[in-house]
């Protein structure tokens, strides 16, 4: 049996979580990755963008081994919800690139630091944030496969494109008839169940 190694199975389940999100980018134009898709504007790119921004802040900053990358829409007086879509002028290319960097300092940070180091997280109420490092990690880890849950959905109602990445659709094969039939079975089911519709 092998020794576990905590760190290595944080940064296995953050970097799926990683990997599945911007595989939801991938062939599509500009205008899909950025259309809102929820009455909240809900939108692939700006999942990425978020989750950027996350890595840095929690992963980075609360442990004083900022960044230095500007972020803009976090900054005081920024727009509320800035960090949750793209610009015409922030390209694709742009935040993605963003993301790999906030990767990549985050990864530093895990390596770099022991699970039990505290930092203090600069946007949580004054005596509430000291956190550590092992909880951060988590959070992120929630938090990202979160929004690939989203960013899953959208993907879906754009092209029909599922699953945690190309070569794992994590359905059943079947083809888009069978599809059909399944989603009207349960359409059924609902209908039946509730009995006011």
């Amino acid at each position: 049996m092998n020794t576990p190694d905590p760190k290595a199975d944080l940064h296995r389940y953050l970097q799926s979580a990683r990997d599945a999100l911007l595989w939801k980018l991938d062939g599509l134009s500009e205008y899909a990755v950025r259309r809102p898709m929820t009455p909240t504007g809900t939108n692939l790119l700006g999942l990425v963008k978020h989750v950027a921004t996350v890595e840095l802040g929690y992963l980075g900053d609360t442990f004083g081994r900022p960044s230095g990358e500007p972020l803009p829409w976090v900054a005081e007086g920024a727009e509320a919800n800035a960090d949750m879509w793209a610009g015409p002028d922030e390209t694709r290319e742009q935040i993605v690139a963003l993301y790999r960097r906030a990767w990549a300092h985050a990864d530093a940070t895990l390596d770099a630091l022991p699970l039990e180091t505290v930092g203090r997280v600069p946007w949580w109420p004054a005596g509430k944030e000291e956190v550590t490092l092992h909880h951060a990690v988590v959070r992120v880890i929630a938090d990202t496969h979160r929004h690939a849950g989203h960013a899953d959905i959208l993907r879906e109602l754009t092209d029909g494109a599922v699953g945690a990445n190309e070569g794992n659709p994590s359905l059943p094969p079947a083809d888009p008839a069978w599809w059909q039939d399944h989603r009207d079975r349960l359409e059924r089911a609902a209908r039946e169940a509730d009995r006011t519709v």
